[in-house]
């Protein structure tokens, strides 16, 4: 049977997670994937941390301590909080001999296969430090829209700069530190040879992507596309790059995305015997979505894609890039140097999961930015979900005096049945997924169950049956408390008996 692969961004292991980046597609992939299964069919939920990024090399400087102790205690603070909030990837991978022989199997086969070329480039050059400046260890302003940006690509924007396109270039390790430019010579993917597939990859999805992100990628196919760096001049961090024209040079980080996603597939799926990368092989049948925040539309959307069309036919292309805007603190963007923040584990260690999880999925950042504040959450969980999913609980209990007994359903009962299953697919199957649509639906099938005055008990139960298997995608504590109970938890809607059972209650705020 077909495999769903679901790749969520890999996290740069400099800090924990928090609540901004659980709303983003790290809540969004695990919905999808529950549902997947759920529904039956076959997914692999997997991420891998994105060690060699130069913003190991600048927050550990900030911190005082090595890149290699800070991606330590990050990735174990990433996979607690992964683990606290409910998100149901597989374990976090080891960065280990087999993760850098993947990798390297992958570029060093497009260099045999002649897909890179030599290009001799400005790069921005920290005098004092004697060190090329690229990515996280860089800032200034973005060519194309003037914002501050660090090197890569614009977090507001959008759009990629690499080598010395920032202007006004400093150090981001020492911002005293005059920066000029000089020249060097590395190794680049040309996304430009790509130009055709990649019109043709995004004719054929136009209706996948979101607005913003889909506007982004017009507007680098209208242009010149940018080469794609292989290697640059080693910060001390990285994986060292293997080929001859490029000594003493790393791999270029964001180019690890890909064989990092393959080879946490691989450990995902309890690693299998052959090939480490099976179960991305074209002939595989398998399906592949990522899900991700809009400033990683280039890379994830363009460089990455580029990196596995480059090996011809051999792998899979994702079917979608689930995308997600930027979601706010009190109208401030989450900010780690500033402790602007509030951690998911830090935040389900106050608020029942549940809660928390409903919420982010009601307010998070679809289409445009949105905004979280504790009040907010407190307010909302509590009068549009906890109370009335507790009311509907408390009629259960009036109305089933023998749980487990068998009641008929009528032809009715199961026709609004299937209503709701439908609604809910809409909402988690793609094009047309949406977290926001899903706890809305949820909001609003309450209501109807709490009013709704059934002749048969049989038929409410079917009804509340199906909206806790619709709703056990976002509420994961109270569907397994029901299942628990012996509630059978399905999205088939056709018997024409259902087992009484009483509802599980939802948990209010510590506070």
């Amino acid at each position: 049977m077909t495999r769903t692969i679901v790749i969520a961004a890999t996290p740069t292991p400099n800090g924990d997670l928090h609540v901004g980046h659980m709303a983003g597609p790290y809540l969004a992939g695990d919905v999808y994937a529950r549902y997947l299964r759920a529904d039956g069919r076959p997914v692999t939920y997997a991420t891998c941390t994105d060690d060699s990024q130069s913003y190991m090399v600048s927050t550990a400087r900030a911190r005082g301590t090595t890149p290699g102790e800070l991606c330590r205690t990050s990735t174990g603070q990433i996979g607690r909080s992964v683990e606290a909030m409910g998100i149901s990837l597989a374990q976090l991978p080891p960065v280990d001999d087999v993760y850098r022989r993947t990798v390297l199997d992958f570029v060093t086969a497009l260099h045999r296969q002649g897909r890179f070329e030599t290009r001799t480039v400005r790069m921005p050059y920290a005098e004092n430090a004697g060190t090329y400046l690229f990515d996280g260890l860089i800032k200034g302003e973005c060519p194309s829209c003037l914002a501050e940006s660090c090197g890569g690509s614009c977090e507001g924007c959008g759009r990629p700069n690499h080598f010395d396109d920032l202007i006004g270039p400093r150090s981001v390790l020492d911002p005293a530190d005059p920066v000029t430019s000089r020249e060097a010579t590395v190794l680049v993917l040309p996304m430009e040879n790509y130009r055709e597939e990649l019109t043709a990859y995004y004719e054929a999805r136009r209706d996948v992507w979101r607005r913003h992100g889909a506007q982004l990628v017009r507007e680098i196919l209208a242009g010149p596309l940018p080469d794609i760096p292989i290697t640059v001049p080693s910060p001390g961090w990285g994986i060292d790059a293997p080929f001859a024209e490029t000594p003493g040079q790393i791999l270029y980080p964001w180019i690890e995305a890909m064989p990092a996603s393959v080879y946490a597939t691989w450990r995902a799926a309890g690693e299998p015997e052959g090939p480490v990368d099976a179960l991305w092989r074209a002939g595989s049948g398998n399906r592949l979505v990522y899900f991700h925040g809009f400033d990683n539309v280039y890379f994830w959307g363009m460089l990455d894609l580029v990196m596995l069309l480059a090996h011809g036919d051999r792998y899979i292309t994702p079917d979608a890039n689930v995308c997600n805007e930027f979601y706010e603190l009190e109208n401030e963007k989450f900010s780690t140097s500033r402790g602007h923040l509030i951690r998911g584990a830090d935040l389900v260690a106050e608020v029942p999961r549940d809660l928390v999880r409903f919420y982010l999925a009601l307010t998070c950042p679809e289409d445009q930015r949105a905004n979280f504040t504790r009040e907010g959450l407190d307010k909302v969980a509590e009068r549009r979900l906890r109370a009335p999913w507790n009311a509907l609980a408390d009629r259960i209990d009036a109305l089933v005096t023998d749980p487990g007994e068998e009641l008929p359903v009528t032809g009715e009962g199961r026709r609004r049945a299937a209503v709701m299953v439908e609604r809910f697919r809409l909402c988690y199957d793609l094009p047309s997924f949406s977290l926001t649509r899903a706890a809305d639906g949820i909001v609003t099938q309450l209501g109807r169950l709490l009013e709704a005055e059934r002749a048969e008990t049989g038929d409410l139960l079917l009804e509340v049956r199906t909206l806790l298997a619709c709703a056990a995608p976002i509420l994961i504590d109270v569907a397994a408390e029901a299942e628990t109970r012996g509630v059978k938890l399905t999205l088939e809607t056709g018997a024409e008996t259902v087992t009484s059972f009483l509802l599980p209650r939802l948990p209010g705020s510590a506070r």
